[in-house]
C-alpha cells in the first residue's frame, strides 16, 4: 500500500470513531424518551385498568349476591313469599355495600310451555297463571326474581371516565315445588 492510500484509510478510521464517539453521547436519550412515553401514556392506562379492576370486582360481588337472593328464595314457596329474607341473604353476600345496596324481590307465575310469554303477577297470580296455563301438559310455575343494584364510587378516578357507576344484576330462578 501506498503512503497515500493509508492516510486515506488513517482518515476514514479517525472520522468512523468520531462517529461512534458522538453515538455514545446519546445513550441516554432513550431512557429519557421512555419515561416521558410512560408518564403520558403508561400511568393513565395503569390507573385506568386499576378503576376498571375495581368494577369488575364490584360488579362480580353484586351478580354474586343477586344470585344469593333468587336461591334463598327458590328453595320453596315459604321462602319465596318471604321477601326480607331474600334481601338479607342478598345483602349479606355482599358486605363491602352493607345498606347501599338496592334489593328488590318480586315472585311471578309463569305457564310452563310459554315461559318467556305472560308473567303472572300480584295477589292472584297463581289463580290467574292457572285459568292462563291451559292444555295438557301446560301448568303454571313460579318464580323468584332478583334485581339488585347500587352505585359504586371507585378509589381511583380516571380523568374522561364517569365518577360514580351504578351496578345492576338481576337473578331468576323457579321455585321449588
Amino acid at each position: 500500500m501506498s503512503q497515500p492510500d493509508l492516510r486515506r484509510l488513517r482518515g476514514a478510521w479517525s472520522r468512523g470513531l468520531t462517529r461512534c464517539r458522538d453515538l455514545r453521547g446519546d445513550s441516554g436519550n432513550a431512557l429519557i424518551e421512555l419515561a416521558l412515553i410512560f408518564s403520558f401514556l403508561g400511568m393513565p392506562m395503569l390507573l385506568g385498568t386499576a378503576e376498571m379492576g375495581f368494577l369488575v370486582y364490584d360488579s362480580i360481588e353484586i351478580s354474586n349476591s343477586a344470585y344469593a337472593g333468587s336461591l334463598y328464595g327458590m328453595q320453596s314457596l315459604t321462602y319465596a313469599s318471604n321477601t326480607s329474607g331474600m334481601k338479607s341473604a342478598a345483602q349479606a353476600e355482599a358486605p363491602d355495600f352493607s345498606t347501599a345496596l338496592t334489593v328488590t324481590p318480586t315472585t311471578y307465575y309463569a305457564c310452563s310451555i310459554a315461559l318467556g310469554g305472560t308473567q303472572y303477577t300480584g295477589s292472584n297470580a297463581q289463580s290467574n297463571a292457572k285459568a292462563g296455563c291451559t292444555g295438557a301438559y301446560n301448568h303454571p310455575l313460579e318464580f323468584v326474581e332478583v334485581n339488585v343494584s347500587a352505585s359504586v364510587t371507585p378509589p381511583i378516578h380516571c380523568p374522561g371516565l364517569p365518577k360514580t357507576f351504578t351496578l345492576s344484576e338481576l337473578s331468576v330462578m323457579e321455585v321449588e315445588q
